[in-house]
């Protein structure tokens, strides 16, 4: 009887319970703890540890050594080493950017007056390298930082895991205190017991989560962390690159790190910068490529497709038939088919020299060995690009822009496509003629004269 009545409380305490789409909103106040905005803080303190990762030396040296090292960035990616460094060093502020935005509009909500100037003061720094709050982090403790910000974002992880378990525990509660069956009243009874206790210690752990990490600390002490790691790494950015990407941005800018003080700069630096574009204005400015290339023509993931679908075809030309043929030839575009119709004329029908089909299997291979990594990096480019509105994607192994083909000459790479599809007739055609030859073989009778 004592089980029935708790039940009872427990079902009407339940039910009374007002659901998360129903209740409006708290006011906003800018004293409030950060609460379910900790997630969204968390994703940008991961960002930003990935992006500032992404700015070690060790980083760095590989990016130098190996990345920009591709035989294709020579071949038909436009401009020199120096380019190619301008537009990682490009791409990475373009992306802190994005990060600045968004910790812009927590800062909104911010009690200090110096945080809700976040957005103005990130701009004056990435311009001026006036520092008036100190937010740039010094060499000696970005280490112990950035374990801080790990230890916040791995907590509030956990937290949103731990939160989800006990929406689902809450939910199978309803479903059971829901369920009536005379049959079997005892057990369901125990059932919902069981489930209210799991619950009890869930809420709990869940409060001993949000006491540990970013969901009760304060917008100022969040936005704080945040624009102290925006800072650094901007410094970090323009230090490195320096001497990079003085060709291609206004010196004033490009240099900053290196002959102004980034803390404190002088009169004579701020007034040389009065008449400077934005450095992040410039750096967006520098990732939009050229109508030459197949960026700016807008065909950069369509090409990539489509050597990925040769590279399978040659590999394989016996396993190609007239149906993805034709699938093939209808992803050319008007340009590349009139050059393929061109190369093509004169040609015979016949294609039975082995030794030709061997040569043009070697020229195929030479080709796709600095040709597929562009296009498999186009293509791995722009799925991080969409996983990353959702995730974020690790430092380590993040394709740059100038990995692929959007700097790709268009007409260069038009040429290497054309090559290609002439070399995969030959030996598409020569398969198709051992095979037929040997079917014949097979099915003529023997001669025994």
């Amino acid at each position: 009887m004592a089980l029935e009545t708790f039940l009872i409380k427990l079902k009407n305490a339940i039910s009374s319970k007002p659901t998360s789409h129903r209740s409006s909103p708290p006011p906003i106040t800018t004293t409030s703890s950060v609460g379910v905005l900790s997630f969204e803080a968390a994703r940008l303190m991961t960002k930003l540890l990935h992006l500032t990762h992404s700015l070690t030396d060790s980083n760095l040296l590989s990016l130098r050594d190996h990345s920009l090292s591709l035989e294709g960035l020579t071949k038909i990616v436009t401009g020199d080493e120096t380019f190619h460094l301008s537009l990682v060093c490009a791409e990475l502020a373009d992306s802190l950017a994005h990060t600045a935005d968004s910790v812009s509009r927590l800062s909104y909500r911010c009690s200090a007056p110096s945080l809700r100037s976040f957005h103005r003061l990130f701009h004056e720094f990435a311009d001026t390298g006036r520092d008036p709050h100190g937010w740039v982090i010094s060499c000696k403790d970005t280490e112990s930082k950035n374990k801080k910000i790990e230890r916040y974002v791995s907590v509030t992880t956990a937290l949103y895991r731990e939160m989800e378990e006990m929406t689902n525990l809450e939910n199978s509660l309803r479903k059971q205190i829901g369920i009536e069956c005379e049959e079997d009243v005892n057990n369901n009874n125990k059932k919902a017991m069981d489930l209210h206790q799991k619950i009890e210690r869930q809420r709990q752990h869940v409060k001993y989560l949000k006491d540990r990490s970013l969901w009760n600390k304060s917008f100022d002490t969040v936005v704080l962390v945040l624009a102290r790691s925006v800072f650094t790494a901007l410094a970090r950015l323009k230090s490195v690159f320096s001497s990079s990407v003085v060709s291609f941005l206004p010196r004033s800018l490009s240099s900053s790190s290196s002959s102004m003080n980034l803390v404190h700069p002088s009169p004579n630096d701020e007034e040389r910068l009065k008449t400077s574009s934005s450095f992040l204005e410039e750096s967006s400015r520098l990732l939009k490529p050229p109508e030459t290339t197949l960026g700016g023509s807008g065909v950069a993931l369509h090409y990539a497709n489509l050597i990925v679908v040769m590279e399978k075809m040659i590999k394989q030309p016996q396993l190609v038939g007239l149906d993805a043929r034709d699938d093939l030839y209808s992803m050319l575009p008007g340009s590349v088919r009139s050059s393929l119709r061109s190369r093509l004329k004169g040609v015979g029908f016949t294609a039975t020299d082995g030794g030709l089909a061997a040569e043009w299997r070697a020229a195929l291979g030479r080709i796709l060995q600095w040709l597929l990594p562009l296009a498999q990096n186009m293509i791995r480019w722009q799925s991080e690009r969409s996983f990353e509105q959702r995730h974020v994607v690790n430092s380590q192994s993040r394709v740059m822009l100038v990995q692929t083909l959007v700097f790709a000459d268009r007409v260069k790479t038009e040429a290497a496509i054309t090559e290609l599809l002439v070399g995969l007739n030959y030996i598409w055609r020569f398969e198709r003629e051992m095979t037929a030859k040997a079917l014949f073989n097979l099915h003529s009778p023997p001669n025994h004269s």
